[in-house]
């Protein structure tokens, strides 16, 4: 529906004429209305006189004025309220200033797509237009496919290793960093970093790696690295470490899960001078070794967590440290201080032997029937004598001495560090670095990574590093919502969609006029961290 709407701008005592063409949004699901400047009323004719918007009749036969891109160049209401949530909280972060300063030409194009990925929820990047024309954003046009393409392609490594370091610089430097990887399959034939490997989800596709660097009080990414899918977490840590050192991160401490640990990267961490708390497996000799010499008396009352629901210790030892030195020829071998923080969780504990004498029940079936798996051989072989007779068939005995040895340490996990802490609070940091896990969530679901859909090496380096940026903004929103328990009433999305709606209208020559704001929006605004928006 098309009509003719005249408004009077209270200053200036003008009435304008404007066209109005009504239309359904369909993801609002209200009715919106798109209006075009047409001229001014003439106060005694009442006709409509065509302006430029300044009050200027235009001139027949002159040349086009030159305009500033950034300039309103007619009448315009759009949604404005969870875009200026997001330049709040660039703003806030640095995000938008440390941008600027690695991207100066892009950085606007760079932040209209990151709002994009963050309010579109997995939607297509070809949609953008519909988005674009909807919404107030940092660039103000339509992205194409073509063109986000070759925005990607612009974003170099030199660009985005110095967008890591001015962020780093932001975070706090005594914190924890949470270190951990996740596999992106793909079905790309030509980059050369997708290869098959052990993928964390399980699909039968080749696969590249990601590595997130999380602050693990901020909650907030500041670094992350793409890898060839063929390589294992244990390999990755030297390489870190490197990159680290290279964006000016002296004081580093890592969080690392028990994939990372072998002694090389043990050794490497203590060389470095690195303070790290990481998971290991119990059938290392040296853990269970140390637990031994208090298995009997582990489990008494002074030392059972309420909140935790486990028994927990800690032993001082020392760790074999070795430093192959090609320039004088020899190895250093010395001690190093070590603490082993154990724990022990009963339900977890009745849990694995329930599933252990289960699995024991299995595979002594296979033996007795004859159909026998070839990858349990090693397992028959520890855990059974079998004796076969003609009359009685094959029968398989328990050996009891290697059952009871493997059932000791059910429901004992340990955690390895060089920095003295209690155990409660080893605990708590470790369980803290979940965050990473989060954050692969929150990547590969709400900025569609759950696939790689791009063909060329650069393409998709640029596209990693614009949904890293997203990244940053989802995490900010996660730890206010958490902080402020809006998990409670809201869903991300939901909360999002409840400031969307918050409109703003841009007129030539008039300042920005933001819509009504209700009372709950401004709170939500409030507990997020940003001040309320108000007309300019």
């Amino acid at each position: 529906m098309v009509a003719i709407v005249h408004q009077t701008d209270k200053r200036s005592g003008i009435t304008y004429a404007y066209r109005s063409v009504s239309y359904w949004d369909k993801e609002k699901k209200q009715s919106r209305a798109k209006r075009t400047l047409i001229g001014r009323v003439d106060k005694e004719t009442g006709k409509i006189v065509p302006t430029d918007g300044r009050n200027r009749k235009k001139k027949e036969g002159n040349p086009p004025v030159k305009r500033n891109t950034k300039r309103v160049e007619e009448a315009h209401r759009s949604f404005y309220g969870a875009t200026y949530l997001l330049d709040a909280i660039g703003e806030k972060l640095g995000l938008i200033q440390d941008l600027k300063q690695c991207f100066p030409d892009t950085y606007e194009q760079i932040l209209s797509v990151v709002y994009y990925l963050i309010l579109e929820d997995s939607t297509p990047l070809y949609r953008f237009e519909k988005w674009g024309l909807l919404h107030k954003h940092p660039y103000g046009k339509d992205i194409t496919s073509q063109r986000s393409s070759e925005l990607f392609s612009s974003i170099t490594e030199a660009n985005k290793l110095q967008f890591f370091r001015l962020q780093g610089k932001r975070r706090m430097d005594n914190e924890f960093w949470a270190y951990d990887t996740t596999s992106l399959s793909s079905y790309s034939e030509t980059l050369r970093q997708v290869q098959y490997g052990r993928n964390k989800e399980h699909d039968k596709l080749a696969q590249l790696n990601l590595a997130l660097v999380f602050g693990q009080e901020s909650n907030l990414p500041f670094y992350y690295r793409k890898l060839a899918g063929n390589i294992p977490d244990s390999k990755t840590i030297t390489r870190l470490l490197e990159e680290l050192d290279i964006l000016d991160h002296s004081r580093v401490k890592l969080v690392l899960d028990r994939g990372f640990y072998s002694e090389v990267n043990i050794n490497n961490l203590f060389k470095n001078h690195v303070k790290f708390l990481a998971g290991v497996r119990m059938s290392l000799k040296f853990v269970y070794g140390e637990l031994d010499a208090v298995y009997d008396t582990f489990r008494s009352f002074e030392r059972y967590s309420e909140n935790y629901e486990l028994y927990y210790q800690t032993v001082r030892t020392t760790w074999n440290y070795t430093q192959e030195r090609p320039y004088k020829g020899d190895t250093l071998q010395e001690s190093r201080r070590l603490y082993i923080h154990y724990f022990y969780n009963i339900d977890q504990a009745a849990e694995d032997e329930k599933n252990f004498d289960r699995k024991l029940i299995a595979l002594k079936k296979e033996l007795e029937s004859g159909e026998r798996v070839p990858g349990h051989a090693k397992l028959y072989k520890q855990y059974f004598i079998t004796k076969t007779t003609p009359k009685r068939g094959t029968k398989a005995q328990i050996i009891d001495e290697n059952v009871i040895k493997a059932k000791r340490y059910f429901g004992f996990f340990a955690l390895i560090t060089n920095e003295k802490m209690d155990a409660v609070t080893a605990l708590e940091l470790y369980r803290n670095k979940d965050v990473v896990e989060k954050a692969f969530g929150n990547l590969k679901e709400r900025l569609n990574m759950r696939r790689t859909l791009v063909s060329s090496e650069q393409s998709l380096d640029g596209k990693l590093f614009v949904q890293f940026v997203a990244l940053i903004y989802l995490s900010y929103l996660k730890k206010q919502m958490q902080d402020h328990n809006l998990f409670r009433n809201y869903t991300l999305p939901g909360m999002l969609d409840k400031l969307d709606v918050i409109e703003c209208f841009e007129q030539p020559g008039k300042s920005l006029r933001v819509g009504e704001i209700l009372d709950k929006q401004e709170q939500l605004y409030r507990d997020l961290g940003v001040t309320p928006p108000t007309s300019l």
